[in-house]
C-alpha cells in the first residue's frame, strides 16, 4: 500500500511540474536553470549521482562547458570525468565555486530582469525566441556562452568589481573590465550577446574599427532600451540614438539589420 501511494505521489509531483514549465514557457517568465548547484555538488564532493544528472538532464550544457568553455577534451573520452574533475581541484578554482554558490544562492532579481528585458524584445521584434538560461561555473575565461538559443551565464566572472580574486595582476583585468564584473551586468550581458548571435557583423565585407564600434553600438542601444536604463554609455551609443530620432519609423529589427555604417555617422 506504501508502494503504491508513493507512486502516486510521485506521478502527481511529475504532473504538477510539467503544468509549471508549460505554463512558465506561456507566460514569458524566465528562470535561470541551476546547472551550477548540480556543477557544484560534483566537483566539490565528488558525488557520483550528481555526474549522472549532469550528462543526462544537462548533455548540452555540460558538453559546452567541457569541450567550449574548459577546453580540456572531449565528452565523449574515456577519462574526460576524471579530467574534469581534477582540473577543479585547483585551489582558485573550489574558492570560485564556493563564492559563486554564496553570492547567486537566490537569482530572483535575475529572473525577473531577464523575463522584463525578454517581453520588451520580444514584444518589439517579431519572431524573437527567448532563449533558455542556465547558470554555469568556468574558469575566469568568459562571461557569456551563447548558442542553440540558450544562454549560459558563467558566474564566476561576476562575483563584484572589488572581488579580492580579481585585483590580482596576473590576471590582467582592467579598470573598464573590472567595472562591469558584478551582479548588475548578467542581464545585459545576456542580451546583449544573444541579440549579437542572431544580428551578427557581416562577413562579406571589409570592416573597419568605426563599423565594428557602430555595430555594437546598436546592440548596445537595444539593450538599454529593454533594460530600460542607461546601462551602456559611448559616443556609439550617441550616434544610434540620433539616428533613430531621425528614423521614428525604424524598428529595432530595421535597425539591427542596418548594415550601412554610414548611416550613424
Amino acid at each position: 500500500m506504501h508502494k503504491i501511494y508513493y507512486f502516486l505521489m510521485v506521478i502527481m509531483l511529475g504532473c504538477i511540474s510539467c503544468e509549471w514549465q508549460f505554463m512558465s514557457e506561456n507566460d514569458g517568465t524566465i528562470a535561470v536553470d541551476r546547472y551550477d548547484r548540480i556543477q557544484s555538488l560534483y566537483l566539490t564532493t565528488g558525488d557520483f549521482s550528481a555526474l549522472q544528472q549532469m550528462n543526462t538532464a544537462y548533455p548540452m550544457q555540460t558538453r559546452t562547458l567541457i569541450e567550449d568553455v574548459l577546453r580540456i577534451g572531449k565528452v565523449n573520452d574515456q577519462q574526460i570525468n576524471t579530467k574534469f574533475l581534477r582540473f577543479y581541484q585547483d585551489t582558485t578554482l573550489q574558492t570560485l565555486i564556493a563564492e559563486a554558490e554564496q553570492q547567486y544562492a537566490n537569482m530572483d532579481d535575475i529572473n525577473q530582469e531577464l523575463t522584463d528585458a525578454f517581453k520588451y524584445l520580444r514584444e518589439n521584434i517579431i519572431g524573437l525566441e527567448a532563449p533558455e538560461v542556465y547558470a554555469q561555473i568556468g574558469s575566469l575565461d568568459q562571461s557569456v556562452i551563447v548558442g542553440n538559443n540558450t544562454i549560459g551565464i558563467c558566474l564566476d566572472k561576476y562575483l563584484g568589481t572589488d572581488y579580492p580574486l580579481y585585483q590580482k595582476p596576473e590576471y590582467g583585468y582592467t579598470k573598464h573590465q573590472l567595472s562591469m564584473m558584478n551582479r548588475h551586468y548578467i542581464v545585459p550581458d545576456c542580451v546583449g550577446f544573444y541579440l549579437l548571435s542572431l544580428y551578427p557583423m557581416p562577413t562579406d565585407k571589409m570592416m573597419t574599427q568605426q563599423d565594428s564600434d557602430i555595430h555594437i553600438g546598436k546592440i548596445q542601444w537595444v539593450v538599454n532600451k529593454a533594460m530600460g536604463k542607461r546601462v551602456f554609455e559611448n559616443k556609439y551609443i550617441q550616434k544610434v540614438q540620433r539616428y533613430m530620432l531621425q528614423n521614428k519609423n525604424v524598428s529595432l529589427d530595421m535597425l539591427l539589420r542596418n548594415n550601412n555604417y554610414m548611416d550613424f555617422q
